[in-house]
């Protein structure tokens, strides 16, 4: 198999793009792909396998669903798939995962990574557990919710921890105008760390950069804009006639998927064939650990609108069946 062709990862690719939520993904997926020249999946996953051993990695995920309400209400997508590919590349490569969130997201992020067998530690102490190989850690920090903070913060931060790549999923950016935007076209950007310029940041300094997304607004769809304003709802003009919810940050690599956890569980098990080890795959049984945690800790499904384990409006038991399907998908890889 060439690197530009790949059955595994083209079967991953179509089973994480199957349109269920009715979002227009399949659209932004023909872009994202014509862009990419290969499999989405793949390609994020070479990016993965590329990190050297022991190395930093930027992270982050997590969306204040209900912003206007209160600053501590996220949502189920995002957090467990995260947690996936931290899983995957702190086993495989030694990395520690820096994960940057709100303050407010802070414990919920911590609890999801947690439950994927993570030991949650700060900077200097995760260090010593990553080099001595004695844990599987990561860390979890705050980011400025402030624009002007923010852009301060980037080159601090990567001076300070010099990350190997920068990896994003279900994270909001800011639309042309400078506006968060929710899937509805509602403006949620009040108490919302500017992760974004974060990416934005890593680009210009030559950093590997990887993002997931779903709606059309999150990090990394900057790089198929024509077809979020043409196909997302809400991706030409908001209900109140400005710039649509597109997001404006780009990314080396970004895959879409029907649901962003899909899309990081296809990078894992991609990942994982890859690396030969089947065991870095995302597993049905962790699957349902973790959709269940997200309920314990108050993660809200964001489409339904209540504190559930189905994700996106998609029940529960199509999450596992779809993590079973990739777990099927990569097993030739294992033989």
């Amino acid at each position: 198999m060439t690197a530009d062709f790949n059955p595994i990862d083209d079967r991953l690719d179509a089973l994480v793009s199957l349109d269920l939520g009715g979002r227009g993904v399949e659209q932004l997926y023909r872009a994202a792909r014509e862009r990419q020249g290969r499999a989405l999946v793949g390609a994020a996953a070479d990016a993965l396998a590329a990190i050297p051993e022991k190395s930093n990695v930027f992270v982050t995920t997590g969306s204040v669903s209900r912003a206007w309400i209160s600053p501590s209400i996220g949502e189920n997508d995002g957090p467990a798939g995260l947690a996936a590919v931290v899983r995957a590349v702190s086993l495989a490569k030694k990395a520690l995962c820096i994960t940057f969130v709100e303050e407010t997201l802070i414990e919920t992020t911590s609890a999801i990574l947690t439950t994927a067998g993570l030991t949650v530690l700060p900077y200097e102490q995760a260090k010593i557990a990553r080099d001595d190989g004695s844990l599987a850690v990561v860390c979890v920090e705050s980011f400025p919710v402030d624009d002007a903070a923010a852009k301060a913060a980037c080159k601090k931060l990567i001076e300070r921890y010099r990350p190997a790549l920068f990896f994003s999923t279900e994270r909001v950016g800011r639309n042309i105008d400078g506006i968060y935007c929710s899937m509805r076209g509602i403006d949620y950007g009040m108490g919302r760390a500017r992760i974004d310029f974060l990416c934005d940041e890593a680009i210009e300094q030559g950093i590997p950069t990887v993002a997931v997304g779903d709606g059309g607004n999150e990090i990394g769809m900057g790089v198929v804009s024509d077809a979020v304003r043409k196909y997302v709802k809400f991706g030409d003009k908001r209900p109140d006639g400005s710039a649509g919810i597109g997001a404006v940050s780009r990314t080396d690599v970004l895959v879409t998927a029907a649901c962003s956890n899909w899309g990081c569980y296809a990078i894992a098990g991609a990942f994982a064939a890859r690396m030969g080890k089947a065991s870095l795959a995302h597993a049905s049984a962790l699957e349902e650990a973790l959709l269940r945690r997200g309920v314990d800790v108050g993660l809200i499904n964001s489409v339904s609108n209540v504190v559930d384990a189905n994700v996106d409006g998609i029940p529960f038991a199509t999450h596992l069946a779809v993590v079973q399907l990739i777990s099927t998908i990569v097993a030739p890889a294992f033989k």
